[in-house]
């Protein structure tokens, strides 16, 4: 069973629910309770969101020091449990001697293997306005479905003010659920939430299909842990 390594707190809650999904994931595969060893380099979010703001390099840097410290520590796989910093992947996937799993290539994946080929996406502005994602998915053959700018921007203050602090409004709630539906009429055959936090706002809705990037890469990371 191989080690994993997690660089979290981007946000805290994010971290929480991935940690959840995973023993969850374990439960569903294994009857024991030999679950994988997980070391977490929690980043301080308001440093990082800040340096996102003013200095991309040095939010780069942190993940980096991150990364270089798991390893050490003796993990052998690695992930971000965040979507935004995968802006960085490729940079530190570089720097690093271990297995470093894209939340983006395993959300295709999931995509593909239910036969998705066309996906409305929900997360922060970064993430929705900017080409690293969009743009990996459709390499990776599957198009993709955003919002509008001022819905995009709505969301994005929900995430930081909201979600980011474990608060979930029953009004932004629907304002996000509402949003994906739009999604869905301009030709989505589903919706990923590519923000780690958004699952806090999808708690209970059934009524059209979801893919939480924070459980899949959970299962993705279980399953190297387990099977690699």
């Amino acid at each position: 069973m191989k080690r994993i390594g997690v660089i979290g707190g981007l946000s805290p809650e994010s971290t929480l629910l991935f940690y959840k999904y995973l023993i969850e994931e374990y439960r569903k595969v294994k009857r024991d309770e030999c679950y994988p060893e997980v070391i977490i380099y929690s980043l301080t979010f308001c440093k990082f969101s800040n340096h996102m703001k003013t200095d991309r390099n040095k939010a780069r840097e942190m993940l980096e020091k991150a990364l270089l410290a798991l390893e050490r520590a003796g993990a052998e796989i690695v992930a971000i449990v965040a979507n935004t910093p995968h802006m960085f992947f490729d940079d530190l996937a570089r720097k690093g001697n271990v297995i470093m799993i894209n939340i983006i290539d395993a959300l295709a994946d999931e995509l593909k293997r239910n036969n998705i080929k066309k996906v409305g996406l929900l997360g922060t502005k970064v993430t929705l306005t900017e080409d690293f994602y969009k743009g990996r998915l459709r390499k990776l053959g599957i198009d993709v479905v955003t919002p509008e700018i001022e819905e995009i921007e709505r969301i994005n203050e929900i995430i930081m003010k909201e979600l980011a602090k474990g608060i979930v409004n029953p009004e932004s709630k629907r304002y996000i659920i509402n949003v994906a539906e739009k999604l869905l009429e301009k030709g989505a055959e589903a919706i990923a939430l590519s923000c780690t936090e958004l699952p806090l706002a999808f708690s209970g809705v059934e009524r059209f299909k979801v893919f939480d990037t924070t459980r899949i890469l959970a299962g993705k990371l279980l399953e190297l842990s387990l099977f690699s």
